[in-house]
């Protein structure tokens, strides 16, 4: 309900209703399990993904009624988790632990596992690209820019790249569904 109420007091001064709007998506998720809307994907802007991640982190290290707090270590592993899980994003759990001062994970990994170079492809081919745009844009061969695709199709279940657009919404991998600029 703090999500709720937070947007409704900072709603009424127009000058802060963009910072409420923003502060009333802390507890959403990226696969749509948070509240108080249970937004997901596309949805949840940058800055509401990193909000969410740190304000997971904070509960985290905090002590609370029912459980003490957790070391920073054991909640840089719970938000890993939830980045493996598909709740948050892994550039905001990044940005995240980097401010509070905890080592990176040495090897980041998207939703399904999939590796950095494949979640530029995949965002690619969700903003319409073909393969030769793909390999153009990241000066890779043709070959190997459908190598990834493939392994992306394989990671997420997908057949189409209708499929895997959809997979890069719900997982919030695109911030705009622009067409790419030919």
């Amino acid at each position: 309900m703090a999500a709720y109420y937070t947007e409704r007091v900072l709603a009424r001064p127009a000058a802060l209703a963009r910072l409420g709007a923003i502060a009333a998506l802390s507890h959403e998720r990226l696969d749509g399990s948070g509240y108080h809307r249970g937004l997901s994907g596309a949805a949840l802007s940058a800055p509401a993904r990193i909000l969410a991640a740190a304000d997971a982190y904070r509960t985290m290290i905090e002590p609370r009624p029912y459980r003490p707090a957790l070391s920073a270590k054991q909640a840089t592993g719970e938000l890993l988790a939830e980045v493996r899980a598909g709740r948050l994003a892994t550039l905001a759990v990044e940005a995240v632990l980097t401010a509070a001062g905890e080592s990176r994970p040495r090897r980041r990994t998207g939703p399904a596992g999939l590796t950095p170079r494949e979640v530029e492809v995949l965002i690619l081919i969700a903003r319409g690209a073909s393969t030769r745009q793909v390999a153009r844009a990241l000066e890779i061969t043709m070959k190997t820019a459908g190598t990834h695709i493939e392994r992306i199709y394989g990671k997420t279940g997908a057949s189409t790249r209708s499929t895997a657009t959809l997979f890069a919404l719900q997982h919030g991998l695109l911030d705009t569904l622009e067409p790419l600029d030919s």
